[in-house]
């Protein structure tokens, strides 16, 4: 099927990056999209803005000052390249906002089934084992340690930016990521399928994590 968008795609992989929201994250929430979606889906809206969704990532990863949202930027590139491969209005206009809802802490709520699912595909996709690989992948790119305990009120307080993001990186761990933001997810999701899917991928990533903390206290 993304032999359909080829043009696209491409484009969508000149600017992604090798991180774990790079390419195969790109495929697997393209998958994902095609999974959840209902017959009477916008096909070109959900599926354009899955391969564009995190285009604007690279850009976040890079900006030390937390101001950067991928979601924002991302939506900005993305109206760019479908102007340059002849989208009309009316699909890049749905495809915008697919991208800009589709953050977990983005200012703009999803209010289209095509921006619902891009949610629930882009939040699958955090959770389960692939979530687990994806996010201790994320820990060795930005020299994480692979567990913190810290007080939860404060860390937040102190390194989330206004937007969500976290602003100090190297202070972060896949324990906290799993504690502040991930056991949230199955809350965040719109459609009955995704919700079907997190049930098992959550209780994999609780026993996971279960685990991790016995094991970091020596009590296994």
């Amino acid at each position: 099927m993304i032999l359909k968008y080829n043009n696209i795609w491409k484009a969508a992989k000149k600017e992604l990056s090798d991180s774990a929201h790079g390419i195969d994250h790109t495929k697997r929430v393209y998958g994902l999209c095609q999974r959840l979606a209902p017959e009477d889906v916008d096909t070109d809206v959900l599926l354009l803005s899955a391969l564009l969704h995190d285009i604007a990532r690279k850009e976040e990863d890079e900006d030390d000052t937390g101001r950067v949202d991928h979601a924002v930027l991302g939506a900005k590139k993305a109206e760019k390249i479908l102007e340059e491969k002849g989208y009309e209005k009316q699909t890049i206009e749905p495809v915008k906002h697919c991208i800009r809802a589709h953050r977990f802490r983005s200012n703009e709520k999803p209010e289209t089934i095509e921006a619902k699912i891009l949610s629930d595909a882009d939040k699958l996709d955090a959770v389960g084992a692939v979530g687990i690989a994806r996010m201790f992948m994320l820990a060795g790119q930005f020299g994480e340690r692979i567990y913190r305990e810290v007080d939860k009120e404060t860390y937040l307080e102190e390194n989330l930016t206004d937007n969500g993001r976290v602003m100090k990186l190297s202070e972060h761990s896949p324990n906290l990521e799993y504690e502040l933001k991930l056991k949230d997810i199955p809350d965040r999701l719109y459609t009955e399928r995704a919700k079907r899917i997190a049930e098992d991928r959550m209780k994999y990533m609780e026993d996971y994590f279960s685990r991790l903390n016995e094991e970091i206290a020596g009590d296994r």
